[in-house]
């Protein structure tokens, strides 16, 4: 970020202090150096103002003191002095470095640190070296002056944990541009370094293009294992069109230099370092990481010592993940501590008692444990549950494919009119549809082309699935008819089945199947694929549209925060933006949209229904849509994956088995046990564990998670215009005020979606949250 001001030009990017090796920093076999470039170009060549250069990485995880005050930049007129020209014909350069330590120490941490500081203090700890643009004809290497950091700045911060050091070194006259910071460790111990502050007399400075630039744009080229003969399609292109990714600059496969090779175990995949997770959030993953490695270790264990990965045998043996956790016996326990990467610590845990990995209960079983067998329920989390965006109202009949008939069959759905006609009694399928009543879930044309593949792999059984519903005059959702389709063969041409719930046991059975393969097509759709449809324009309701299912959880509470952001941006767009012409006439917001147009999405650029950027309004639309996709919407189908999915049944994310017909050899089993044919079509236990520990990481809140409408006390300085304040602070109380009326509709019995006996209350779109899994709580962005 680039910002100018009359007296100062501030230059940020972000970057920890670490080690480097050589090869990296070119800095010698100490290899300690960390060379950051300054993205302007700076003369100091004459004093004509003054420059004050800020490398600076952003504190997001620092917390406050409730008393405390926010952290200021640096003044150029507080206790570092104008630059002015030394006796000796250069001109004199101050510095601070500004470092932030560990929030939660331990005591010998803690002594280290007083001896940092003494060795940082008398110039032994940190050399900081200003390199130039210009080559030294005599070294054939770029200019450079440097200087030891030493001592304390005599305004210490508010924060222990922040701690400021000065250094000041001088300049010649022919220094030229300055193009790099080299910063050297000199001390064993990583630091984290936060702000350097640099300030100069200021001759001229511009922003180069290309420091604005990414490392480029690439097709997903490095799926699968290129050299393993396990590659898989490049995505991205004319046949498989996705929006591009950024390269990373990994060294090409060997099979294919044109894909990226792979980062393999035991080495981490690579992320920048200004990228990464924060210290509180990192902490939080790795403890997730190690809960999840517990909880899959002892079934893989368990499965390794009984050389199959076995199913679940009944539905007690689901609850006790729940109720009593995993039971160690002396054998299992004995045979973990010979695994190489269990720690004594892990290896401690593990004594203290045999029933020692529990699950948290999924709040979809913690009210009512046999909620997500009823057919309301499976229909209520079309519209607030973990996937409430496939649903769409079904317009005309019969319901036809549009994939190409002489491949995949005839394209009529199985599931007629008087099949419909029958179910609804006392109404017909025309008059539903007119009252706009029938609604459906249509995943047979995104899965069917796929089918084939996915069923030839060994334990995978799938169907390409709709599911029609109907929507009561008493205000619930309620299924009606399921269709399974298979693809075509020369015995059976049309391989659909349509199953509806029945009266007799076997039709309960086969039809709890079918719901449970609807769930798992839904479970591999989920977050890909968005339909609209579920509301029509109307002026006179406050977001403009009406919806067809006014109890609609998702899409009611989601209007709420989607009306929040757009009032704010559009009155944040309007503040900057007041000439009705200046959209069109700024040249980098114009490249900005020009690069996600046409270098992120440059597989479907020339689509019809990319938005214009020429108005306010215009701008207005598409930043509305981006914050609330990576707020809002992202929140309403993420963290509701381990209280929706925690509890396997009610989610499966694959199936086993297909359902048996009458002319099967396992369809006299499923008559003599069908528990047992349902259980074992489900993942065993070894899949079951390993997806829920993933689901329960995913939907975690860290500590120092920002949420929509929040700021960290500490970057309150990022908003330094007043009118700006009062308008954020605006949509601060108004996201209060959608969760005072979330939680008043919650309470209100009307609202079946919502609320009931034993249904949990929907709050994923909640805006605040408390640390954990919670089911509720909307961040700034995506982190994952």
């Amino acid at each position: 970020m680039l910002a100018v001001k009359p007296t100062s030009t501030s230059v940020k990017s972000n970057f920890p202090c670490d080690r480097l090796s050589p090869a990296t920093s070119g800095a010698g076999k100490n290899g300690r150096v960390k060379k950051i470039h300054v993205p302007s170009s700076v003369s100091w060549a004459k004093p004509h103002g003054s420059v004050r250069a800020v490398i600076s990485r952003e504190d997001k995880t620092a917390k406050s003191p409730s008393t405390g005050t926010p952290l200021k930049s640096k003044d150029v007129s507080g206790s570092l002095p104008s630059s002015s020209s030394s006796s000796s014909g250069g001109i004199e350069v101050k510095a601070v470095v500004t470092i932030r330590k560990k929030m939660k120490e331990k005591i010998n941490e803690k002594i280290e640190d007083q001896w940092e500081f003494f060795i940082n203090g008398i110039g032994q700890g940190i050399l900081i070296q200003l390199v130039s643009e210009e080559v030294d004809p005599v070294t054939n290497w770029g200019k450079s002056v440097v200087s030891s950091v030493r001592g304390w700045l005599p305004r210490p911060s508010n924060h222990s944990h922040i701690v400021e050091y000065a250094s000041s070194f001088t300049v010649p006259h022919d220094f030229g541009n300055p193009g790099a910071i080299l910063i050297t460790n000199l001390r064993g111990k990583e630091f984290y370094l936060l702000e350097v502050v640099i300030h100069g007399n200021l001759s001229w400075w511009d922003l180069r293009r290309e420091d604005c630039s990414s490392n480029g744009e690439d097709t997903m080229t490095d799926l699968g294992h290129k050299d393993d003969d396990l590659a898989r399609p490049v995505i991205g292109g004319e046949q498989r069109p996705y929006p591009r990714r950024c390269r990373t600059g990994r060294p090409p496969a060997k099979s294919d230099r044109r894909s990226e090779s792979r980062v393999e175990k035991p080495h981490p995949v690579y992320v920048p370092r200004d990228e990464t997770f924060e210290e509180i959030k990192q902490n939080t993953f790795s403890a997730g990481r190690l809960k999840a490695l517990l909880h899959n270790l002892i079934p893989s264990l368990a499965a390794t010592l009984s050389s199959s990965d076995i199913p679940f045998k009944c539905f007690s043996d689901i609850d006790k993940l729940y109720n009593d956790g995993v039971l160690l016996k002396d054998d299992e326990l004995n045979e973990f501590g010979k695994i190489p990467f269990a720690g004594n610590f892990m290896k401690q845990v593990l004594t203290v008692g045999d029933r020692l990995l529990k699950y948290e209960i999924p709040s979809i079983i913690k009210r009512d444990r046999f909620a997500w067998l009823r057919d309301n329920e499976f229909a209520r989390q079309a519209l607030a549950g973990l996937n409430p965006v496939n649903i769409e109202l079904l317009k005309e009949f019969p319901i036809l494919s549009k994939l190409d008939p002489t491949v995949y069959g005839p394209p009529e759905s199985a599931i007629t009119k008087e099949l419909i006609d029958q179910e609804l009694h006392r109404t017909s399928v025309d008059k539903a549809i007119e009252e706009k009543r029938l609604f459906i879930l249509d995943f047979h044309d995104l899965l069917l082309p796929f089918i084939e593949n996915m069923n030839s792999l060994p334990g995978r059984k799938a169907y390409a699935s709709r599911t029609v519903f109907f929507y009561t005059p008493t205000g619930v959702l309620r299924p009606i008819a399921i269709e399974l389709s298979l693809p075509p063969t020369p015995s059976s041409p049309q391989n659909k089945r349509v199953y509806t719930h029945g009266h007799d046991a076997t039709e309960f059975w086969v039809w709890k199947l079918a719901k449970a393969h609807v769930c798992s097509s839904d479970t591999g759709i989920h977050q890909l694929v968005n339909h609209w449809g579920m509301a029509v324009e109307d002026p006179s309701m406050p977001c403009g549209v009406r919806l067809v299912i006014e109890d609609y959880p998702y899409a009611a509470d989601g209007l709420l925060i989607w009306s929040a952001i757009k009032e704010w941006v559009e009155s944040y767009v309007q503040h900057f933006y007041s000439d009705p012409n200046s959209i069109n006439s700024d040249v980098e917001l114009q490249a900005w949209w020009d690069e996600i147009k046409n270098k992120g999405h440059c597989d479907k650029r020339n689509e019809p229904w990319w938005p214009k950027l020429e108005t306010k309004e215009d701008l207005s639309d598409i930043l509305t849509t981006m914050i609330w996709v990576a707020s809002g919407q992202h929140a309403a189908i993420n963290f509701g994956q381990y209280p929706f999915g925690g509890y396997m049944p009610n989610r499966p994310t694959l199936m086993r088995k297909l359902i048996p017909r009458e002319d099967d050899a396992d369809y006299d089993k499923f008559m003599l046990n069908p528990q047992k044919t349902f259980l074992s079509s489900l993942p065993t236990q070894l899949q079951a564990t390993k997806i829920m520990a993933v689901q329960d990481t995913l939907s975690t809140h860290s500590p120092d998670e920002e949420y929509l409408g929040q700021v960290n006390p500490l970057h309150t300085h990022w908003i330094n215009d007043q009118e700006v304040l009062e308008l954020f602070n605006k949509f601060s109380t108004q996201l209060e005020k959608i969760e005072e009326t979330i939680h008043k509709r919650n309470k209100d019995i009307r609202l079946k979606n919502r609320s009931g006996a034993g249904v949990p209350p929907y709050e994923l779109l909640l805006p605040s949250s408390g640390p954990g899994v919670t089911g509720r709580g909307i961040p700034n962005s995506i982190s994952i």
